[in-house]
């Protein structure tokens, strides 16, 4: 046998492997989506019970957490006008609200723009306009609004939930589920003896301004909350992104009237 012919059987054996594998992975990956697509939203649903203070360590099957956060709502809220979509604009905007990722549009023009310099106080650079929030009522009144939350920190974008009560203006609770930060120091915003300090802090003062600050060192009254010793960027990236995302170019106009509803400041 030639080399010449050694070498193009080697070649065309190669190339079937390459071929088989490729078909394997391509497979794999397939079968495997819903199973990730279903773990992604029930890691999502955990999160937003955890920053409502719904979920423990009693929780312990997939089904029940489920269960616990089929109570929520959710909503899509356009951050220009500071309202609810309703449902004929959610089909203009080819919203399905139950598979909505807003993580997935954040470079897609129609659903997100650029955050102007002056206005970046969370440093995202782009933020999406059509944000998915949670409402969970009782009696027909609202009882808990959880809101996502993000921002630049010491080494990457923080992801979390901040989870209102009903009134619009008190903390429930805080959980961020991604993260960079360094072990020990910026990721002590998970730790529970930090993010137990948020329920029952107020967010905006008597005219409507978010007061709500992390500061450094120990905080004191219904607006501060104690800084992480030793992860001062970190906590001020926090800061940065409440001012975010509870002011104006967030949050701010539907929790404002929110709380003009209910005859609160």
């Amino acid at each position: 046998m030639s080399s010449k012919d050694s070498t193009s059987k080697t070649l065309t054996v190669a190339f079937f492997l390459c071929v088989i594998c490729s078909i394997l992975v391509s497979g794999t990956a397939v079968l495997l989506k819903p199973r990730q697509e279903a773990n992604r939203v029930l890691d999502r649903n955990k999160n937003v019970l955890s920053a409502a203070g719904m979920f423990d360590a009693l929780i312990n099957s997939d089904e029940e957490v489920d269960q616990i956060f089929s109570r929520f709502t959710p909503r899509i809220v356009d951050l220009h006008t500071g309202r609810f979509l309703l449902d004929a604009e959610l089909e203009a905007l080819q919203i399905d609200v139950e598979s909505y990722d807003q993580r997935l549009v954040i470079n897609d023009s129609n659903y997100s723009e650029a955050i102007p310099r002056q206005q970046d106080l969370a440093n995202l650079k782009r933020r999406v306009n059509y944000q998915m929030v949670y409402i969970m009522e009782e009696a027909g009144e609202l009882d808990t609004l959880v809101i996502p939350v993000s921002g630049y920190a010491l080494w990457g974008i923080l992801y979390g939930f901040l989870a209102l009560e009903g009134d619009a203006n008190t903390v429930k609770g805080l959980a961020f589920y991604e993260l960079k930060e360094t072990p020990g120091l910026g990721a002590e915003v998970r730790n529970p003896s930090w993010t137990g300090l948020w329920p029952g802090k107020q967010v905006y003062n008597d005219a409507g301004e978010v007061s709500l600050r992390v500061v450094k060192g120990a905080g004191s009254g219904d607006f501060q909350i104690d800084g992480l010793a030793g992860a001062t960027l970190t906590s001020h990236g926090v800061d940065n992104l409440i001012q975010y995302w509870l002011g104006e170019d967030g949050f701010g106009p539907l929790l404002a009237d929110i709380r003009s509803s209910r005859g609160g400041r």
